[in-house]
Formats: C-alpha cells, structure tokens, sequence
C-alpha cells in the first residue's frame, strides 16, 4: 500500500495543505500514522477517504453532515437521506430562481415605460408591476368582449350575401356601434396617463384621448399639469381598484 506525506495527498487530491490540516483539525481525515518527526503519513485509503470528503463536499453537502456520514455505521443510508435532502434543496432554489428570472424578464419589459415613471423605492416597482397586471386585464376583456361582435358582423354579412337580406346586417352594424360605444368607455374609465415631462398622471377627455395619435402604450395628450404635448405613457387607473 502506497503511503504520502501531506503535501503529496494535497497534490494528488488538488487541495491545498491547509485544508488537510483542517480536516485533520476537524477529525474528517486523521492520518493512518505519525511518525517520532511529527511527519503525518497517509494510505490509499485515506485517499479513497479524501476523494469521498471532496465529492460530498461538491454535492453541497457541510462539512458536519459528511462527518457523520464518515462516523455513521449504516453510512450508505446516511448518505442516501442526506442526498435526498439537499436534492429538495437544490430543486426549491432552481423554482425561487426560474421564478427570480421570470420577475427580471417582465420587470425588464417594462423598462422602458418604466424609465419615464418617476420612482423613489423598491415599492414603486411593485406597484407598476401590479399596474401592468391590472392594465392587461382591461386589454384582455376589450379583445374578449369585442369577438361575439366580430363574429355577429361577418356572420350577417356572409347571410346578406348568400341569401340577399342585408337587415340582419344593418341591425349588427347598429349593436356593434353600441357595442364600440360602451367598450371605448369602460377602456377611458380603467386607464390613466402618465405626462413623461413632469410625471402627472391624469385622465384625458375622452374626446381628445379617442382622437389622439397613439401607439399600443402611450397616446399623445396635452398634461393639464405642464401644458405640454407629447407621447404620455398608458397606466390602469389605481381608483378603480378602490371603487371595486
């Protein structure tokens, strides 16, 4: 059987001296032998016993926890239960994570909307996450509330083109006007803007907001606040959180 002295097990494991000297310390890896010099000498099976320290210890596992699974006699139940525990572990921080990544995608999204809302805490964040959530609903409901609709318009127009009586037509054109009407109004009660001049949020006159130039997140609206023209971000309207 092959013996070492410390620094050669360092080398062969790729540890540092200093680390033997600790799981020595720590009674993790005693020496097979010491001779009259105080030189410590180790076998291949304190080598065996080394690698395992190192492989357990790479696992995530402490050092307290390799200890007694070293010490244990039924060490391979140990061994088993303790793996089975940090494989939970492991599991539960890759969800938080893959849950942290998907905050810090949607969070990055909205940056640039972001980027024109003043902010002063962590707080205002959350709460312009939680905007967005509600503002999507509203979007949602719009597009949902609208297909019945849709679908009654090409269905009596097919009918008017096929059979020849355009009145089921004429009728669908009328509800979806109204239909058109009430949608447009519940969107102008749910939504808010922000001026990105001075930060204002106000709601627009309905009039104006209709009329007005506008892409799927900002309309360009005058701020009664500053007086100034220009591209004003869309927000939910916080009120209607209270009102409901």
């Amino acid at each position: 059987m092959s013996e070492y002295t410390t620094g050669e097990l360092a080398k062969l494991a790729s540890v540092s001296v200093r680390t033997l000297q600790y799981y020595d310390k720590k009674d993790l890896l005693k020496p097979s032998k010491v001779t009259e010099s105080g030189r410590r000498i180790y076998t291949d099976v304190d080598l065996s016993r080394l690698k395992l320290i190192l492989l357990l210890k790479k696992l995530g596992l402490p050092l307290k926890a390799i200890a007694e699974i070293l010490s244990s006699k039924n060490s391979i139940v140990v061994l088993n239960l303790l793996l089975e525990q940090q494989q939970k572990a492991i599991k539960d921080t890759l969800r938080d994570s893959r849950e942290q990544l998907k905050t810090i995608e949607e969070l990055r999204r909205n940056l640039p909307q972001i980027n024109q809302i003043s902010l002063s805490t962590i707080d205002d964040i959350e709460d312009i996450m939680k905007n967005k959530k509600e503002l999507r609903k509203v979007h949602l409901r719009m597009i949902l509330y609208g297909i019945p609709f849709n679908i009654l318009e090409y269905g009596t127009l097919a009918w008017g083109i096929i059979k020849g009586q355009w009145w089921p037509f004429l009728i669908a054109i009328v509800l979806l006007i109204i239909c058109a009407t009430l949608v447009t109004r519940y969107y102008f009660q749910k939504t808010n803007y922000i001026c990105p001049n001075c930060g204002a949020e106000f709601k627009p006159n309905t009039k104006e907001a209709f009329w007005a130039k506008h892409n799927i997140k900002a309309r360009k609206l005058t701020c009664p606040v500053c007086g100034k023209k220009d591209y004003c971000v869309e927000v939910y309207d916080e009120g209607q959180l209270n009102k409901s």
